[in-house]
């Protein structure tokens, strides 16, 4: 039998990771959308789909945001479900202004403002916050400089190519990468909250050591899919229509800029922001452009957003804790 705790516990973790399908998930679909090569729905089965398979491509990432952010024997259970209440609050108010926030830097900030709360500034590993800086690397510097060099390219290599054959390729190469985006996406956020879900079990006794199990991710990943489904379409407006204005080369040279970024920090157990990922891989591949094709004014309403997330889920996550230590 679960402990009342353990599931309360539970059920915030699944909150959060509805919330990442909500708020996050749609930044994998968000350039095929809004280039109309799919209609918002059967961008989201796609998206649902390669997510979950995404889910199962190893545990390194869900090893380290589950036992390297923090020590898991110095923490508790209302080290985690207070981070996960910081996660939830500070999406739902990005999300109702239409800010595709990161979902990675909430639940790091979280989980390290409930643990200073509850064990004090020794919890802090910081062989996992290399990984975190390394991630932040990775989405702002190979998403942007990948985005560009392949939109680049495909301009150079197809400059004879007519405009209609040139839409009709680009569009079918574009589901393709949209679909290696969702697929890299669950391999990397989705096993954020898998390794949430697992250290919640450990901590709460209901298995002995941390071990990710498939139906962990099973119930995850469709969690996520079902956020993906109801919310996300003030992103999908946000990234592919206000930030910059994409056709379907540039779709799928965003893309694929993303997804091999994120698939190669998947790869290395380093968890990194999906949303900055596509967000400097589109502002690449218009920077190949021209610099002025970017709405500056929308990119700093995002990096505002990126910038407070750290503080303010830290924040609510710390207060959290020492308000469920008071309760509890």
């Amino acid at each position: 039998m679960l402990g009342i705790g353990l599931i309360t516990v539970l059920v915030l973790i699944l909150a959060s990771e509805y919330i990442n399908g909500w708020t996050d998930s749609p930044n994998s679909i968000a350039t095929v959308v809004s280039t109309r090569v799919l209609t918002p729905k059967t961008a989201v089965i796609m998206a649902t789909i390669c997510n979950t398979i995404g889910a199962f491509f190893g545990a390194e990432v869900a090893k380290t945001i589950g036992t390297g952010i923090v020590k898991p024997e110095a923490i508790n259970l209302v080290t985690v479900g207070a981070a996960m209440v910081g996660i939830v609050v500070w999406s739902i108010i990005a999300w109702y202004f239409g800010l595709p926030t990161s979902e990675s830097h909430a639940l790091v900030a979280g989980l390290t403002g409930a643990g200073l709360a509850t064990a004090g500034p020794s919890v802090l590993l910081w062989s996992g916050w290399v990984k975190v800086f390394t991630g932040l690397a990775f989405s702002t510097i190979l998403g942007f400089v990948g985005g560009w060099l392949i939109a680049w390219l495909i301009r150079k290599l197809c400059v004879r190519m007519s405009r209609h054959v040139g839409q009709k390729l680009f569009a079918w190469l574009q589901i393709i990468s949209a679909g290696a985006m969702a697929l890299s996406h669950g391999s990397n956020d989705g096993q954020k909250f898998i390794g949430m879900f697992t250290l919640a079990l450990v901590l709460g006794g209901a298995i002995p050591e941390f071990h990710v199990h498939p139906l962990t991710i099973i119930i995850c990943s469709v969690i996520m899919g079902l956020g993906t489904s109801t919310g996300g379409w003030k992103i999908i407006k946000t990234m592919g229509q206000k930030m910059v204005k994409i056709e379907p080369y540039q779709g799928f040279a965003a893309q694929t800029s993303a997804a091999g970024s994120i698939l190669l920090a998947s790869g290395l157990g380093v968890p990194l922001s999906t949303t900055h990922t596509i967000n400097t891989s589109l502002m690449g591949v218009s920077a190949a452009n021209r610099i002025s094709s970017i709405r500056w004014p929308v990119v700093g309403e995002l990096v505002t957003a990126w910038i407070l997330t750290f503080p303010i889920c830290g924040l609510i996550g710390y207060l959290m804790a020492l308000l469920f230590q008071f309760i509890f």
